[in-house]
């Protein structure tokens, strides 16, 4: 399968998401506080290379995919390279950097949920959301018990992973899936012909 076929299908996934995350949002009156980046900070997040396909083949285009694979190949931190702290002394506050291609983790954390050993739903959500929308966290839960639907974390990675397993499933520290991204981009086009319409690229 083409990378551009891959993106489109990873595309597709993201906008049928986004979708039922609006309308989970609406029935919930669950919200992220503008200028927040908190979850964005963790030091710790993984992703798959797979799910940042879009953000690296946008890149390429745009001519800024060695560039951006230079930066993180020297880079050391952890957080994510694509988030933007609105400020050097409070890197808690900030935005998404490409937040049109962010990952699948980035779209289903706060509106998603996971199963429990029981096999209960259970909302993933930040800390935030949790103290200061509490009535509003407890009456989703509530709702969410009673059958309200709310995507799940596993259903939508096995979707992923069907566009391409090995992508799909390789989980790294974001950083380094973000690397490998561009790298299969990078790659793929070393001897192919560039997307129509596209005659300087990298």
């Amino acid at each position: 399968m083409s990378i551009e076929s891959k993106v489109r299908q990873i595309e597709q996934l993201f906008e049928r998401l986004d979708i039922e995350i609006s309308k989970f949002q609406t029935e919930t009156n669950l919200h992220c506080i503008a200028g927040c980046g908190k979850c964005c900070t963790k030091p710790d997040i993984d992703a798959s290379p797979l799910e940042f396909l879009p953000y690296a083949f946008h890149l390429f285009l745009n001519g800024e995919a060695e560039k951006t694979l230079i930066e993180l190949q020297n880079t050391t931190k952890t957080v994510c390279h694509i988030y933007q702290p609105l400020s050097v002394l409070n890197s808690l506050d900030g935005r998404c950097g490409n937040y049109q291609y962010r990952g699948l983790i980035c779209r289903l954390f706060g509106y998603a949920s996971s199963r429990d050993k029981y096999g209960k739903l259970r909302l993933a959500t930040c800390s935030i959301i949790k103290e200061n929308q509490s009535k509003n966290y407890e009456e989703a839960k509530e709702a969410i018990s009673q059958g309200l639907y709310v995507p799940i974390f596993t259903d939508y990675y096995m979707q992923l992973n069907q566009i391409d397993f090995h992508l799909g499933n390789t989980i790294l520290p974001i950083n380094k899936a973000l690397k490998v991204a561009i790298e299969e981009v990078l790659n793929y086009y070393i001897y192919r012909p560039l997307p129509n319409g596209y005659k300087n690229a990298s």
